[in-house]
Formats: structure tokens, sequence, C-alpha cells
């Protein structure tokens, strides 16, 4: 019994990380993040489902999420480079939100003129121009984060920004079918740009975390190549395993990037109408979501990285089956129900203790370069086979397509147990 009691206590002193002011103001910094993805997930496939493209189309539309891919490219630069006004307002870190979110707002607004049937082209420049705008931010977000957290809060802080971010993509996505089912796309796509003042609101709540001593000394001389590009770089393939650290990055959620781009196409070769997709993602998603992200933090800050990464990877991996279940029973809002929630609590703790693996890793001198280039990892590859998912859709039925998702999430486990293997003495190991 004592040692049951023990156990609780643990695990209530783990939790208590949430009260921290700065873990919870991240989670408006995630709603932030997360809305623009949002805009170009389900929307964005409704719209051009409805306007008569295939399934193989919608999945190339994937690709001009590229900048996701290669942000790292342009990171160097916005972890240096100040905007003079916005940075004297509000700070480096803290300008450069405001001033994507500024640009977030008009591309997004500039969607709402076009006709998807006719101007296609122009769709795909707007949606470029939109994931750019968005990569860029979360270059600047994720320092942020990283920056102002202690290292024991990473998980939490994980945990809250996966929560903000699953409410602004799951939310502006819900509530852009709604209103496109009721007033038309050009009302929807102006009212899903209005999402941009959440950041601008957590930026005025949130402060500007202090400087490291040798990143103000590289101001003064200038934007030089090296201090920007090799040392982060030299800094990050120097530690041991980051090999393997790269193996988890690239297919721990594989199966998970196939399978999102042809939900809505899937749910709607069902019969679901757009306002039942919205409605069960909205509040089942969303609520299920909550729930996977708090307990995702609450794993990490108890049982440790690695160790919660591979439980909710596997978890993560093992409901992308329940998608399964759905294509048998067909349009049944009750199943699907089920699997919104199913996927979303999996999805939410998988994403948390990915996020606090992947914070772990960033030496503070160079935050956003280094967390740009994991990330941009992942992208990439979430990017190039997203797009293939519609090829894969049209030549496959739906059941061999869900399970191919979950056999493509087993290499990332295996990645997670080696290095759980190899670095099993320490809590944080993958940051040694």
């Amino acid at each position: 019994m004592a040692v049951f009691a023990e156990r609780i206590a643990l695990w209530v002193e783990a939790a208590s990380v949430y009260r921290d002011r700065r873990v919870l103001l991240i989670t408006l910094l995630g709603v932030s993040s997360g809305f623009p993805l949002g805009i170009l997930g389900d929307p964005l496939s409704a719209v051009l489902i409805l306007n008569g493209m295939s399934k193989e189309t919608i999945g190339y539309f994937g690709l001009l999420g590229i900048p996701y891919a290669v942000k790292f490219l342009w990171a160097p630069i916005l972890d240096r480079f100040r905007l003079p006004l916005l940075t004297r307002l509000l700070g480096r870190r803290r300008g450069w939100i405001v001033a994507m979110q500024i640009a977030l707002m008009c591309a997004i607004g500039t969607l709402s003129g076009v006709d998807f049937a006719r101007e296609i082209l122009a769709a795909a420049l707007i949606t470029f121009a939109i994931a750019f705008f968005s990569a860029s931010q979360d270059i600047v977000i994720d320092a942020y984060r990283v920056e102002i957290l202690e290292e024991r809060q990473l998980g939490a802080g994980a945990a809250t920004v996966v929560l903000g971010y699953r409410f602004g993509q799951v939310g502006v996505a819900a509530m852009g079918l709604f209103v496109a089912s009721a007033f038309g796309w050009t009302v929807a796509f102006i009212l899903m740009a209005g999402f941009a003042i959440v950041g601008v609101i957590a930026v005025l709540l949130c402060a500007e975390p202090h400087e490291i001593g040798e990143m103000s000394k590289s101001r003064s001389r200038g934007l030089e190549f090296k201090k920007l590009v090799v040392e982060p770089l030299t800094d990050f393939f120097a530690r041991p395993g980051w090999a393997h650290i790269f193996g988890v990055i690239v297919f721990y959620k594989l199966g998970d990037a196939v399978l999102s781009v042809m939900q809505t196409p899937f749910f709607i070769e069902l019969g679901f109408t757009l306002p039942e997709i919205a409605g069960v993602k909205k509040v089942i998603g969303f609520a299920a979501l909550m729930l996977g992200g708090l307990i995702g933090g609450a794993l990490v800050a108890g049982l440790g990285i690695l160790r919660s990464l591979l439980f909710c990877g596997l978890l993560q991996a093992s409901t992308n089956l329940v998608f399964v279940y759905q294509a048998w029973a067909g349009h049944d809002v009750f199943v699907l129900g089920l699997t919104v929630a199913a996927e979303n609590i999996a999805t939410g703790m998988g994403a948390a203790a990915f996020v606090a693996f992947l914070s772990s890793l960033c030496n503070r001198a160079y935050t956003a370069t280094q967390y740009a280039l994991l990330t941009s990892v992942f992208g990439g590859v979430r990017t190039v086979l997203s797009a293939s998912s519609g090829w894969l859709a049209d030549r496959m039925d739906w059941i061999s397509f869900f399970v191919l998702t979950t056999v493509l999430a087993l290499p990332g486990m295996y990645f997670v147990w080696y290095l759980m293997r190899r670095y099993s003495n320490t809590d944080n190991e993958t940051t040694e």
C-alpha cells in the first residue's frame, strides 16, 4: 500500500509541471502554430474533392508543404537576423512570430477569393505561401518554447504545445467545414484567417527569452556562415547515435503521415457530410486530443522520454487499424466517433512524446537551427510520402491501405528500442 501511495505521489509531482505559467501560455503558441495546417488539411482536401479533383491530385497537392521539409535552410537567418521595429517592441523571437502571423492572415485571406475549379494554379501558389509562412513561424515558436522552459518541463511543454497545436488544427478545420457547408468557402477562408490573432495575443502575454551569450556576440560579426550553419550542424552530428536518432525522426510518425491526407476523402467516400465530419472531429476529436496530449506529457515526466516514446508509438500504430473497422462499418456516425477518438488519443500521446524527444536533442545555443533540422527531416518524409498516399489509395482498397499505414510505423519502433537499449542508464539519453 505504501509503495502504491508513493507511486501516486510521484505521478502527482510529475503532473505539477502543468501549473507553470510558461507551460500554459505555450498552449496559445501551439494554437498559432497548428491552425495553418488545419487549413491545409481537411478544408483544402474537401474543397478540392468537391471541385472534382481526384485523390491522386489531392495527394500531390501535399507536395506544396515542402517548406516544412526544408525550413532548416532559412532557420539560421531567423536564429540571428532581427526585424528592427518589431524587435524593439517585442524582442527577436516574438517579433518574428508576429510578422509571420500577419503574413499568414494575408495569405489565407487571399485564398478566399480563388475559384478552385478554374484557378488551380493560383490556389497552389497561395497554398505554398501559407506553408512557407507557417513553417517559418514554427521555426521561431519551437526555438522560443525550448529556450524559456527548464529541462524537466520539456515534456509538459511538448504536451501543451501539442494540445494547442491540435486545437488550432482541429478547431480551424472543423469551423471551416461547418462554415463552408452553410455560407460557402469564401466566408470560411476569411474566418479561418482570423485565427492568426491567437498568435498575436500569445506574444503579448509571453516574455522574450534571455539571449545566450554566444548568440549575442555573434550578432556583432554579422550573419557569418560558420556561426549560422556549420556550428549548429557540427554540434548535432558530433553526438553519438545521431544516425539512429534520425531513424526515429524519419519513421516514428510515418504511418500517420500517409494516413492523414486521405482521412477526409475516405470519410466523404463513405457518405459522411461535411457537418458530420466537422462535428465529430470538433467535439470528440478535440477532447480526445486534449486527453492524449496531457497523458503523453505526464508519461514523459514520469517514465522518461524514450520509454514514453516507445509506448505511445506502439499505441499510435495500432489505432490505424481502427480505420479498418470504419471501412467495414461504412456510414455509421457512432463508429466514426470511435475511430476519431481512438486515433486522436493515440496521436496526442505520440505527438507529446515525439516533441519532447526532439526538444531534448537541441543545444540551446543553436535552438532554432537544430530544431528546424530535426523537424525538416520528419517534414521531408511526411511531404513526399503523403503526396504518394493518393496514388496508393487509388490503387488499393481502403482496408489494405490502412494496414499498410500500420506496417509503416514499425521501423520507428525499432529505432526507439535501439536507443533505449544503448542509452538505458540515463533518462534524457539522447541529449548526451
